[in-house]
């Protein structure tokens, strides 16, 4: 049977169509489909292929990992010790517990249990629960460590029912010294985001793993990192742990030996008191810093636990700056501490050391009269006398003879603004001005004032605490010592000779005649047979006289107290320098000198001058601490505003108010300095903290013969 069809066109015939022309269309259809079917068959049967050879070793993996838990154990850190193999920074055993935010179903359900279960104070739990707020998901946050045992199964049992709470045991960092060697050492603490985004390592996220934040814990951080382990364990569908299957052990991390003393640092940070300051202690013979101490300062294991609101409040709004460290980073006018320095310039550009000057009190220079600490006047003065009584007039006059170029030159040889090779994190290298530096600085010409103001440390010279140490063991031996603080440096400087010997001899002479001659530290003489200590006082105004007399007031106008020295006078061994901020004077320095030396040459004396001081200023320094946080935090509770989110705004901050304290004398850099004499020759602290009972009188210590001269101002 045929069926018509209608024209294509109307000139076109109808096509017909019979079944034969039905049948090899239907075939040719059911082909096409065929071979799509084939198709895409194929491109299964290849992608099954795919998936169970090429991709084998992936899902075989990914199927395991629903099996088997690995998770990473974080590394202990290597150890600081010090010179002697003491630690400085160790670790100890620790149950502790810490948060993933993005697992936490009901954040402040959760941390509130945690503190009824661990007892925590509503200060800390506001902490956590802020901590938690701004976190990033992956980030831990810490919540207790140092945690008991019965503390740690309590919250082990309860883990069902605490989604995101993580448990463990392993080993948290531990300063035994605690405040003593904060700046020095630093602390660590949780990677921030920011650093995790640098470096992507999924130990930083690890749980209670901690990198070094500042101090020698960042600085040596590559070192001290170690090696992490690894736990593989079998889990149930819900995350229960059935059996361990494999533990890989960590690999600690490198050692660090540093040439610290860690009983000097210790006891020097505590003889410090309650004043605001500094103590650097050398090895004249290989460099080695033996005490970096600067107090007030902040306790290490308080940090790498977490800082709370109300321990930050505290340290911040101290004015005392106890987040400073004053050795590398805190900048003051040298005072007369530079005259020896000034001697080696003048006897290098030709001076004869015997020529004299008459001080009647005062020099006039142009318009201006500069006085000499002692109104009286010294009478004919050599240079000799000028250092060990300090005289003013006698620097006036021959720093006008050679200019400031030289005595510029001769502190740069000293060690003044200079940047030494340490592994710190940063350091402050204060300012020798000169006509250069002036024109460059302040676009003003250089004026002979300012000679004369610089020739005893002040108008625009600042120098730190270290710089003054390096100083004082490079007039000590005439070398070019260079400080080291690891073992592993090899001492440098020794080569070369900064000065000839007799120079170095003359002003190493009129040095012990500051203490133990007609000089203006006379109760800084050491209280053992044959030892002698030779240094120099100085101290250093801050403000206007307009605004303060510099021994009393206002605690942060008061004139800064220092003191350079170097022991045994006639074969130097240890040099250093001592910087109280605003004590007043060289009376608050050189007693602390004195028993930190003591202490290096007889720790029993040493010890027994330091335990008649803390009686009376109530306890170590560390214990001091403790008790005034516990009063702040009785006092201001959890009412405090939040520590910054980043460690790293902590320090940018310091550093800013660092820089912001050491242009406080740019103001008076242009003003005749008077010169002022010690305004605490007792040598007893000037401040009291609060609370704190009246300090006692100094320890006593070997009185002079009766024919020792009174000691005097500076």
């Amino acid at each position: 049977m045929k069926i018509p069809f209608l024209a294509d066109g109307p000139n076109k015939p109808a096509r017909m169509i019979n079944a034969s022309i039905l049948r090899a269309s239907f075939e040719r259809r059911a082909v096409v489909i065929g071979a799509i079917q084939g198709g895409i068959g194929l491109l299964l049967a290849g992608r099954l292929g795919y998936l169970a050879i090429a991709e084998n070793e992936k899902y075989r993996l990914e199927s395991e990992s629903n099996r088997v838990n690995l998770t990473l154990i974080p590394p202990r850190r290597g150890w600081i010790l010090d010179r002697d193999g003491a630690a400085l920074a160790s670790n100890r055993a620790d149950f502790r517990v810490d948060l993933i935010p993005e697992r936490l179903v009901d954040a402040d359900a959760t941390i509130n249990q945690l503190g009824e279960l661990l007892a925590l104070e509503p200060a800390r739990i506001a902490d956590i629960k802020d901590k938690v707020s701004t976190a990033r998901g992956f980030q831990p946050v810490e919540v207790a460590s140092g945690l008991r045992y019965e503390q740690f199964a309590a919250l082990s049992v309860r883990l069902p029912d605490l989604p995101g709470v993580v448990p463990q045991r392993g080993f948290s960092r531990f300063y035994p010294t605690a405040s003593s060697v904060g700046h020095l050492i630093g602390y660590v603490g949780p990677a921030s985001a920011e650093e995790y985004e640098k470096d992507p390592n999924p130990l930083l996220i690890t749980p209670g793993y901690k990198i070094g934040k500042d101090g020698l814990e960042k600085q040596f951080e590559k070192e001290l990192r170690g090696v992490p382990g690894a736990r593989r364990v079998e889990v149930t569908a819900g995350g229960r742990i059935v059996r361990d299957l494999e533990t890989r052990e960590d690999v600690q991390g490198n050692p660090i030996r540093l040439t610290i003393d860690g009983p000097l640092q210790d006891y020097a940070a505590r003889r410090i008191g309650l004043e605001s300051g500094s103590v650097v202690v050398m090895d004249c013979r290989t460099g080695d810093l033996l005490c970096m101490a600067s107090m007030p300062s902040f306790d290490p294991n308080s940090f790498s636990d977490g800082i709370g609101g109300v321990e930050y409040a505290m340290l911040r709004d101290d004015e005392r700056v106890p987040l400073r460290n004053k050795v590398l980073k805190g900048l003051y006018p040298p005072g007369s501490t530079v005259k020896p320095m000034v001697s080696m310039a003048l006897m290098q550009a030709g001076i004869d050391p015997e020529e004299t000057v008459h001080c009647g009190g005062g020099l006039r220079v142009g318009n201006r009269v500069f006085g000499c600490w002692n109104r009286g006047g010294h009478g004919a003065t050599n240079m000799a006398k000028a250092i060990y009584q300090s005289c003013d007039v006698y620097f006036y006059a021959m720093a006008q003879r050679i200019g400031m170029d030289p005595i510029a030159a001769m502190a740069r040889r000293c060690g003044m603004g200079q940047e030494f090779p340490l592994p710190v994190i940063s350091q402050f290298f204060g300012t020798v001005p000169d006509p250069a530096w002036k024109m460059k600085k302040w676009g003003r010409e250089w004026q002979t004032f300012d000679t004369v103001n610089a020739t005893i440390g002040q108008g625009y010279m600042l120098s730190s605490p270290l710089q003054l140490a390096v100083m004082a063991s490079r007039l000590a031996t005439g070398k070019h010592v260079m400080p080291r603080l690891t073992l592993d440096t090899k001492p440098q400087g020794f080569d070369k000779i900064d000065f000839p010997a007799e120079q170095v001899e003359y002003v190493r002479k009129a040095m012990s005649d500051v203490v133990n001659g007609p000089g203006t530290a006379g109760r800084a003489r050491l209280p053992i047979e044959n030892t002698l200590m030779a240094g120099k006082t100085g101290t250093a105004q801050v403000v206007s006289l307009s605004i303060s007399n510099g021994k009393s007031g206002p605690w942060k106008y008061r004139d800064h107290g220092l003191f350079i020295f170097f022991a045994p006078y006639d074969n130097p061994r240890y040099a250093g320098a001592v910087v109280i901020e605003h004590g007043g004077g060289s009376g608050a320095a050189y007693p602390i000198a004195r028993d930190v030396m003591t202490f290096l040459f007889d720790p029993a004396k040493g010890l027994e001058a330091l335990a008649a001081l803390e009686a009376g200023w109530g306890g170590t320094a560390q214990q001091r601490l403790e008790r005034r946080y516990a009063a702040y935090a009785a006092e201001r509770g959890a009412s405090v505003s939040r520590p910054p989110r980043r460690d790293e705004e902590i320090l940018d901050r310091v550093d800013a108010e660092a820089r912001r304290a050491a242009t406080q004398t740019d103001a008076i850099a242009g003003e005749v300095i008077a010169p002022r004499p010690e305004a605490n020759p007792s040598g007893t602290p000037t401040g009291t903290a609060p609370g704190a009972a009246a300090p006692p009188p100094a320890p006593t210590t070997p009185t002079a013969p009766p024919s020792a001269p009174v000691e005097i101002g500076e």
